[in-house]
């Protein structure tokens, strides 16, 4: 019984070492030491569609379906607010801000865009033309959903 927990105990620090004596690192960085500079790939295209993106779920917020180059966001200015702002959407035909955006932190609603929600690039960002980096599994509130009601129905 002893042996059996000996054996237990350092297989997997033999299989570490085994691991590590390989010196491969799985990385995104791609093939250059560490202690040398790789050649920067080209940045990818940002989608440009103006389509909307449906939501992966419930609270996400909206993807920005435009490029946003050189947009000015900050204490001064908000370039977001020429278009989506309440009296701009009439003639941009963009989606106006939600109300939320115009709520302080005690749920107050403010006549402006709340100072907290000024920073649109905080929560929304565009999307770029490219292949993920690492495979993802995730799946929507609808898939979701979708695959509690066949288990409930298999069961019954």
């Amino acid at each position: 019984m002893k042996h059996i927990q000996t054996v237990v105990l350092i297989a997997p620090l033999l299989l570490a070492t085994a691991a590590a004596g390989d010196n491969q690192v799985a990385t995104l960085r791609g093939v250059p030491p560490l202690d040398q500079d790789g050649t920067a790939s080209q940045i990818p295209e940002v989608i440009n569609s103006d389509i909307r993106k449906v939501r992966n779920y419930p609270d996400q917020p909206p993807l920005i379906p435009h490029k946003i180059d050189n947009y000015q966001i900050d204490l001064n200015a908000n370039k977001c607010l020429t278009c989506h702002s309440r009296t701009a959407i009439e003639i941009s035909q963009a989606p106006m801000v939600s109300v939320t955006h115009f709520m302080n932190r005690a749920g107050q609603t403010l006549a402006t865009v709340s100072p907290r929600r000024f920073f649109c690039t905080q929560c929304h960002v565009v999307q770029h033309d490219v292949r993920p980096l690492v495979q993802n599994d995730f799946a929507d509130v609808d898939h979701v959903l979708e695959f509690v009601r066949s288990n409930q129905k298999a069961a019954d």
